[in-house]
């Protein structure tokens, strides 16, 4: 078993914290089962959404075990409890989907169809909106990209994750904005030249004598995977159909830590990965208007996609509606995966759990803010509205060095490198070591919260950094 160091009092700030845990190399873990929950924002403070593997024994370069301190969630969330169970409650009657008038296929059919309807509920989907499963986020943005009409055009930010920011054939980037207000107006710019604006009520129509002869597209994020700050989403959307445009979000890290509305909000297709909320299983969506999805051609041509198929060649017509791009046999344990995870998300106190996400981030960027050598990369303003990501450097140290520094002697899981968004790293990591006034390297960390985060890994995470400044 191992060696049990006292935790440090809960009343204690980040900085006294850190300052007390840095005496000796991993002092203040807490052995591997002994759980936490200190402040009273344990996992245990949301009921019905526990996560697997909240108390995973990890040795440490010394020789200790302690329980894992994941922080790592936005690269992939870990297992809801009540996901692994409707997918093993499933797992006796698997069967094939939309493919048999037997009762395990009735059952998996069913199934499958009522996750569809569970994923448009968490989305507030209209009525006439497509809700199609995919792999991931990557893949339903490329779905999409495969999906838009003719000579239609692009418009993101340089921002963006590559996910969303390679699929477009025809793409025009506009330079990271420095604020929501200067996102609205380079976008309003754009679209002043790519087209002209259009009568309320008609977004994605033809957009008249602008520059450009097809639709246009506007592509944005949620919520930043590098930064986790909010983007004025409903803004952006009034914007693009003020000029007849479309909207798309990438949502991979807005749905799980904030509610997202299609109605509401007015975007016009939204794309998230069952990963990141909480049910890895291979399933992600895209979701929104009917039209450009029923009039392309089928993602992936195969069975299931086909309302006919003739002797002759070219003899098909295939479905419109979602099976138009769900070729092949289904993920349908993926499927009920993730609408198992948005159904109790869904079901949750959803205010209570971003209060305890903020205090949680609170509680890390304050700690950081006091470490010498320590830079937080953002691009807009420190007191932005964001979920719980933060990415930063530490002068002088390689960031692959300081994740394994956390892993090896503190038992803590976090990401480094650009983290699938290289135009944005490089460009943050220059700004942030600008503010700092020492150079930074060319990769950064990356710490994110999710459900399961006690603040006994973000004091964790602090006294692991402590040590390693201190060292330097």
């Amino acid at each position: 078993m191992a060696e049990r160091v006292a935790a440090p009092s809960p009343a204690a700030t980040p900085a006294d914290t850190a300052s007390a845990l840095s005496a000796a190399p991993g002092a203040g873990l807490t052995e591997a089962g002994a759980g936490s929950g200190a402040d009273g924002v344990a996992p245990a403070a949301l009921p019905g959404l526990a996560v697997l593997g909240d108390q995973l024994p990890v040795t440490l370069a010394d020789g200790r075990t302690v329980d894992y301190a994941n922080l790592d969630y936005a690269a992939t969330a870990p297992c809801l409890s009540a996901v692994a169970d409707a997918v093993n409650e499933l797992l006796p009657w698997h069967a094939s989907v939309h493919r048999g008038a037997g009762a395990a296929s009735r059952r998996c059919t069913l199934a499958y169809e009522r996750a569809r309807q569970s994923v448009a509920d968490f989305l507030d989907a209209r009525p006439d909106d497509h809700v199609i499963f995919t792999r991931n986020t990557t893949d339903a943005l490329n779905l999409l990209a495969r999906a838009l009409p003719e000579q239609t055009t692009v418009v993101g930010w340089a921002g963006e994750h590559h996910a969303n920011l390679l699929p477009w054939p025809r793409f025009v980037r506009l330079p990271v904005p420095d604020s929501p207000d200067a996102a609205l107006r380079s976008l309003a710019a754009a679209l002043a030249v790519l087209c002209a604006p259009v009568r309320p009520g008609a977004p994605g129509a033809a957009s008249g004598p602008g520059s450009v002869a097809g639709p246009v597209l506007v592509a944005v994020t949620g919520a930043s995977n590098v930064t986790g700050e909010v983007w004025p989403v409903e803004r952006l959307a009034a914007v693009a159909h003020r000029y007849g445009a479309r909207i798309a979000v990438d949502a991979a890290q807005l749905a799980v830590h904030r509610p997202v509305s299609l109605r509401e909000s007015g975007v016009d297709y939204v794309a998230l990965s069952g990963h990141k909320l909480y049910a890895p299983f291979g399933a992600g969506v895209l979701a929104g208007r009917a039209d450009w999805l029923d009039a392309a051609p089928p993602y992936l041509a195969g069975g299931g996609a086909t309302e006919h198929v003739g002797d002759a060649t070219h003899d098909v017509r295939w479905h419109t509606g979602p099976a138009r791009h769900e070729a092949g046999t289904p993920n349908l344990l993926g499927a009920v995966a993730l609408a198992t995870a948005c159904e109790r998300i869904a079901a949750a106190d959803r205010r209570a759990i971003d209060e305890r996400e903020q205090v949680l981030l609170r509680r890390l960027r304050d700690g950081l803010a006091q470490l010498p050598r320590v830079a937080e990369l953002r691009a807009f303003a420190a007191d932005h509205d964001r979920v719980g990501i933060v990415s930063f450097a530490v002068a002088g140290v390689p960031a692959s060095a300081v994740s394994e520094h956390l892993a090896n002697r503190y038992g803590i899981g976090v990401r480094d490198g650009l983290f699938c968004a290289h135009p944005l790293g490089r460009r943050l990591l220059g700004e942030a070591s600008a503010r700092l006034g020492l150079p930074l390297g060319g990769t950064a960390v990356r710490a994110s919260i999710g459900l399961g985060t006690t603040p006994e890994h973000v004091d964790r995470l602090l006294a692991g950094l402590r040590e390693l400044v201190d060292a330097g």
